[in-house]
């Protein structure tokens, strides 16, 4: 019985190790993709595709810097990320993971989040589309700031809790390219309806799956917490 018991807890091991690995390995290639959209805009190119459908917005000065500057800025921010929830790195290189923490809030309160929310003004899908991305960057720059300020309070579990939100929105720049990718080739949505849905869909879903993820992990280690406290 007792056998049988290691047997399970070592399979269980290695089954989230593997899927610990396949996680990063994932992240990683879709942030390379992310990067290869990125470089389209290197130098500063107003000529491609995503810039060819806002015509309407292209003369705008604020507006192209706000997006040359969030498209930039974003770049750092997922990388950053790759960093910050790294246990590998958060483990046995602390100044490390410290540094590009601070990279990674300074960024996204100061730069990649304001100019998402400029940018979200002038959204695809209408005003439905818009609320989504306006939506997006304000909780970005609130869960960011929200896990700063858990971690200068010095509490640990809640800043991870927060920060996990922050980096669900961080990726959306990745889920919502690829539920596009799926809608068209399931259903091939007219333009309006697949902008409408992939402005929700591109982050609420990273969103429930953070929840879910906090909820069965450090969410005990706070509940718990708490009914030592009360």
């Amino acid at each position: 019985m007792k056998k049988m018991q290691k047997n399970i807890m070592t399979f269980s091991a290695g089954v989230k190790k593997t899927s610990h690995w396949l996680w990063y390995i994932a992240l990683l290639y879709f942030s390379y993709l992310m990067l290869l959209i990125t470089l389209q805009y290197v130098p500063i190119n107003a000529d491609v595709a995503f810039l060819r459908v806002k015509t309407d917005v292209t003369g705008l000065w604020y507006y192209n810097v706000a997006f040359f500057t969030h498209v930039y800025s974003s770049m750092f921010v997922l990388l950053a990320g790759i960093i910050q929830f790294s246990s590998f790195i958060r483990t046995r290189f602390i100044p490390l993971h410290r540094w590009s923490g601070r990279v990674y809030v300074a960024v996204i309160i100061c730069i990649s989040g304001p100019s998402g929310l400029i940018m979200g003004f002038y959204g695809n899908g209408g005003w439905i589309g818009q609320l989504a991305f306006c939506l997006l960057a304000m909780l970005w720059i609130w869960f960011t700031w929200k896990g700063f300020f858990a971690i200068l309070s010095g509490d640990l579990i809640l800043h991870k809790a927060w920060m996990y939100r922050s980096y669900a929105l961080t990726l959306s720049a990745i889920s919502l390219r690829l539920w596009k990718f799926v809608l068209v080739y399931l259903f091939e949505p007219k333009p309006m309806d697949l902008y409408q849905l992939v402005a929700w869909l591109g982050w609420t879903g990273n969103l429930v799956i953070a929840e879910v993820f906090i909820y069965f992990t450090i969410g005990r280690l706070y509940r718990k917490r708490k009914s030592i406290v009360i």
